[in-house]
């Protein structure tokens, strides 16, 4: 260990803990105290770590609005404010977008055969487009909000799903807008070959279920770049709690529940690490 101050390595543990039960240190040579989140971005929260991140997961995971959460843990003795549940959302949320992006880089678990469109989000009583991509076993490809569908959108998508895959798709499905034939091909390549079909791209279409179920309880977004935040951020999560195969689709719900947990263990610990 480290001093979060000097850099030191002349540490000493003290005999007391913090009000939330974290250990104490203290370095030798600056003469700097500090415990186990003074490094982090929790470090002058009230709460524990672990309660933070149950909060921000159930928060990206289920159809709970802001006020719902509040309500639930003060069941269990917990107070706090839907404002704190935003608050925490807000720091916590780009820091899974980036480990979870990370994870699934280099293209291990998407296919060259992408399903691309987009759908509505309200954002501030006005309607956005969401983009989203997924490939034939129904994993994430990338997502991107815009407050405009024009190419220049279609080309920062495209840009942005190649570069956290890794992978250049060998076929993209869209529903037959104007701007994805040039996108694609001067984003992705002029051997790719690029169906336009309503029907062939009803796969992405029953995909948006998800967040668009999600944001009804929600009432829409206040900010653009909230919308943005979120939205990306529940597609990573969902993505990764969600079987891959149509096997594991199939499978038994022991089986099911284990896939769950292992996926929510790699969220929980990335935020209580925060």
């Amino acid at each position: 260990m480290e001093c979060v101050a000097c850099g030191g390595t002349a540490i000493t543990e003290r005999s007391d803990r913090t009000a939330q039960g974290y250990r104490r240190f203290r370095c030798r040579e600056c003469g700097r105290q500090f415990n186990e989140r003074s490094d982090g971005i929790l470090n002058r929260a009230q709460y524990p770590s672990d309660v933070i991140a149950l909060v921000v997961f159930w928060r990206l995971r289920y159809k709970l609005s802001l006020r719902d959460l509040p309500e639930m843990f003060l069941l269990r003795g917990i107070e706090f404010s839907h404002e704190t549940v935003r608050d925490w959302e807000a720091k916590l949320t780009p820091l899974l977008i980036e480990h979870l992006r990370r994870r699934r880089g280099g293209g291990v678990r998407v296919g060259r055969s992408w399903y691309v469109d987009e759908t509505y989000i309200k954002v501030h009583g006005r309607w956005c487009y969401l983009y989203r991509a997924i490939s034939r076993s129904g994993a994430l490809v990338d997502v991107m909000l815009s407050e405009k569908r024009y190419m220049d959108a279609a080309k920062l998508f495209f840009r942005s799903a190649r570069a956290v895959t890794g992978v250049t798709p060998s076929r993209v499905t869209t529903d037959g807008h104007d701007s994805y034939p040039r996108a694609i091909r001067e984003q992705v390549g002029d051997m790719v070959r690029h169906r336009s079909s309503r029907y062939l791209n009803n796969r992405i279409e029953q995909d948006h279920r998800g967040i668009k179920s999600r944001c009804r309880p929600m009432k829409g977004f206040g900010s653009v770049s909230s919308a943005a935040r979120f939205c990306r951020c529940h597609a990573e999560l969902r993505n990764l709690l969600c079987p891959r195969s149509g096997r594991d689709r199939g499978s038994i719900a022991a089986t099911r529940r284990r896939w769950f947990l292992r996926g929510s263990r790699v969220a929980l610990d990335v935020l209580t690490a925060a």
